[in-house]
């Protein structure tokens, strides 16, 4: 029989969520996710993936996939340590390495896990992390783990950084200092002033850490913020994910021989969990070398986000000050986004609502990722949509 206390718990947190209209409803795709998707047998503009490039379902990713589950199996069989590496996790590694132009690479099952047991690793009690307040959760979680004192900036703001460093200094008595940032923050399209924390991260001998997991595929000309600013020889760890714009998943850091073989013996997701499948290994080394290969894919998608960005702002909505192809429509309150995203669903146009806590209560959007696979048409389509749903909800 279910604990009572534990079932009153639930129920009442899920009804608090529910009236503040926090609670998030999740709907099952009928099948690939794509530039428009199916879902119950009804067909959606989808604007809600991360799927950047289109690669879940590129052809030959897909065959590549195929052909490694052929030659190795479903699974690894064994954490990486024991004997759950095999030639392709090898591959992979060095592709990102060479993609992202640092000396060697470590791979892991995921973007999450990865910055859990990278930041955790090396940071430590007695260290201090100055960390960007939108930093993801991710970030969050591994700052917490590591037991480093934490100190928040102000989001993007080098003037607030070098003051909270100078107060820490004087304040604090920390052995290694690190600044983590995303390189493109998720929810607001806006990219790290990468140039200034890296004159800040030298002046105070600090570490340097970049989560490009929305950056990879997309700055860069797709190798990312680092390459962006070309200032991938002054980050210490490249961190990114390989389930967004690469479109399989995973996740890894990029950086020194040093600190990989490091991380391979003391990260310990990479120690205490099942490696990569050999088929998702497969899929992202192709992604990565078409990515070096052409830039055409991440052309259409800027194409496609500046063209979605200006038809949003032209109607009057507020898309904040995305600087990338994602693109926020700013609601604010949260019960009137959760309802102009259900608008949007009983129209045919798949956008999730994004509240609280994944943005700050009162900015609540509809987070918007046109993609390369999109045309000009669905796109025009989903403006009109939104054209329509802004003026009945008196949000334009």
């Amino acid at each position: 029989m279910s604990n009572k206390t534990l079932n009153l718990f639930l129920k009442d947190s899920l009804n608090s969520l529910k009236k503040d209209g926090l609670y998030n409803e999740i709907q099952i795709l009928n099948g690939s996710n794509e530039s428009v998707i199916n879902i119950d047998g009804k067909k959606f503009i989808n604007l809600s993936s991360n799927n950047y490039l289109g690669f879940t379902t590129h052809k030959t990713i897909m065959e590549k996939s195929i052909e490694a589950i052929e030659k190795y199996g479903v699974g690894a069989g064994a954490v990486r340590t024991i004997n759950g590496t095999l030639l392709i996790h090898d591959e992979l590694e060095k592709e990102i390495a060479n993609f992202k132009g640092t000396e060697d690479a470590i791979a892991f099952q995921s973007g999450f896990n990865c910055n859990i047991g990278v930041i955790s690793s090396v940071m430590m009690k007695g260290d201090c992390i100055f960390s960007d307040e939108l930093n993801h959760a991710s970030i969050i979680d591994g700052c917490r783990l590591s037991g480093a004192k934490i100190v928040r900036y102000k989001h993007n703001d080098m003037k607030d950084l070098e003051e909270k460093i100078l107060e820490a200094k004087n304040s604090l008595d920390f052995n290694k200092g690190m600044i983590i940032t995303d390189g493109v923050f998720s929810m607001d399209g806006d990219v790290v002033n990468l140039p200034l924390l890296v004159k800040v991260a030298e002046k105070y001998d600090l570490i340097t850490y970049v989560d490009d997991s929305h950056g990879t595929g997309v700055m860069g000309n797709g190798a990312g913020t680092c390459k962006h600013f070309s200032l991938q020889d002054k980050i210490d760890f490249q961190m990114g994910t390989l389930s967004k714009a690469i479109g399989v998943v995973g996740g890894y850091v990029a950086g020194s021989k040093l600190l990989i073989d490091y991380l391979k013996v003391k990260a310990r997701p990479f120690l205490f969990s099942t490696s990569l499948t050999p088929a998702s290994a497969a899929a992202a080394l192709e992604a990565i070398r078409i990515l070096n290969f052409s830039i055409e894919p991440v052309q259409r998608l800027w194409e496609n986000g500046n063209y979605f960005k200006r038809g949003l702002k032209n109607l009057g909505f507020n898309i904040g000050k995305s600087e990338t192809p994602i693109t926020p429509c700013i609601i604010g309150d949260e019960n009137k986004t959760q309802a102009f995203s259900k608008k949007l669903f009983e129209n045919g146009v798949y956008a999730k609502a994004i509240v609280f806590p994944t943005v700050s209560k009162g900015t609540g959007r509809i987070r918007n990722m046109p993609t390369a696979q999109h045309s000009k048409d669905i796109l025009d389509e989903a403006l009109s949509i939104y054209e329509k749903i802004g003026k009945e909800l008196e949000v334009i």
